[in-house]
């Protein structure tokens, strides 16, 4: 990551930065960032607010935590966690998250190169924000998860969620794919599904047709996702992120850890490249799969509150 004195500070480059030093220090394994387990499995949280982060933060917290070695996902700023009466150990690094501040569109042209104009009305800068885990502070009691409680008793939970969404469901099989010629998602038999050391059979079912659902929710007919304008011959492998980022928020949300799917182990290295390439494609990865999630949670009638 490149600094001088000269240069403004790239919260972009920065992020990206922090998610790709996770993602390389697993090469050779399937797992991602977002592949979580324990009392991680969920969404960060703000400790101020108690909302959920979304978006890129959610990738970025989630890869900052598998950096830093942390098992739970609260965090908050330095004055957050004093008003809270703990205080952040002397030493401890923080990490980024990124948020938007709307200017004027009268504002100094070097403000204006870093925007992002989302209505053509209003504009937005993107900021950076410093942030600490609950792990590096002292005077902060959290309360530690049942671990007699299997993820799994979620399953009705999850169950009801896809039945709402409406979307046509096969099973049966070896392949699990959506396709966009009769709008359907087929799964392969549930007994081919074995999990891993850190999931479940149950688990594994639900994180792969989340992954499926997420597609699903791209289609024309619904959030219309496309990526060949900006990414060209990476956007295939940049719906996959997305898929992959999306069932990750999904899972998530229900407390189901997230399956790592071997048959991605062939992107990681197109994703590293294309990361490296474009200091936003994993904004916009993670941009669309929390549209695509909030689709979903939407269609299903679940309210949701974030954070940043």
């Amino acid at each position: 990551m490149t600094t001088s004195s000269t240069q403004r500070f790239d919260v972009y480059e920065a992020i990206t930065h922090q998610i790709i030093t996770a993602i390389e220090a697993g090469v050779g394994q399937v797992q991602m960032p977002w592949h979580r387990s324990g009392a991680s499995i969920h969404r960060p949280a703000n400790i101020a607010s108690g909302n959920a982060y979304r978006g890129v933060n959610v990738i970025a917290l989630w890869a900052a935590a598998a950096n830093g070695g942390f098992d739970q996902g609260l965090w908050g700023t330095y004055r957050q966690w004093q008003e809270r009466g703990a205080q952040v150990r002397k030493g401890e690094k923080s990490s980024l998250i990124i948020f938007y501040k709307q200017f004027d569109a009268a504002d100094d042209q070097d403000q204006q190169r870093d925007q992002q104009d989302h209505d053509a009305q209003r504009r937005f800068m993107a900021k950076a924000s410093h942030v600490f885990n609950v792990a590096q502070v002292d005077g902060f009691a959290i309360d530690q998860p049942d671990q007699a409680l299997d993820p799994v008793m979620r399953d009705q939970s999850a169950e009801g969620f896809i039945a709402r969404t409406g979307a046509i469901i096969r099973e049966g099989g070896e392949r699990a794919f959506y396709r966009p010629s009769d709008d359907t998602i087929a799964m392969p038999d549930r007994w081919r599904f074995t999990g891993t050391s850190e999931t479940s059979p149950t688990e594994a079912w639900y994180s792969t047709l989340f992954h499926e659902l997420t597609h699903w929710s791209g289609a024309a007919s619904r959030l219309d996702r496309q990526f060949g304008e900006r990414f060209g011959d990476d956007a295939y492998a940049m719906e996959e992120m997305v898929a992959e980022i999306g069932a990750a928020f999904l899972c998530g949300d229900l407390g189901i850890t997230a399956e790592p799917r071997a048959d991605h182990a062939a992107y990681i290295e197109h994703w590293l490249r294309i990361m490296k390439g474009d200091r936003k494609a994993i904004f916009a990865a993670a941009s669309a799969a929390s549209k695509a999630a909030e689709y979903l949670a939407g269609v299903a009638g679940v309210e949701r509150r974030d954070a940043a």
